[in-house]
């Protein structure tokens, strides 16, 4: 018996805005870290769309989170 080995091509899915419900292309990186849990250095990251850009990073300054935001 022969075995056949197949190799999946990578799917590129575009990134999606991380605001609940939302369901639009991220075209914006927010970076943000939780200084009372992460190092400094550290940077998780939320996306945003056009859109939700503003009220995500509102979100994330009113807690002190906010790092930087750069386009995709």
């Amino acid at each position: 018996m022969t075995s056949v080995e197949s190799a999946a091509e990578p799917v590129e899915e575009t990134p999606i805005c991380s605001a609940k419900g939302c369901t639009a292309d991220a075209r914006w990186d927010l970076g943000w870290n939780n200084p009372k849990l992460h190092t400094p250095d550290r940077r998780k990251i939320w996306l945003a769309c056009d859109q939700h850009r503003d009220s995500l990073g509102e979100f994330l300054t009113a807690r002190g989170f906010l790092r930087d935001v750069s386009p995709r």
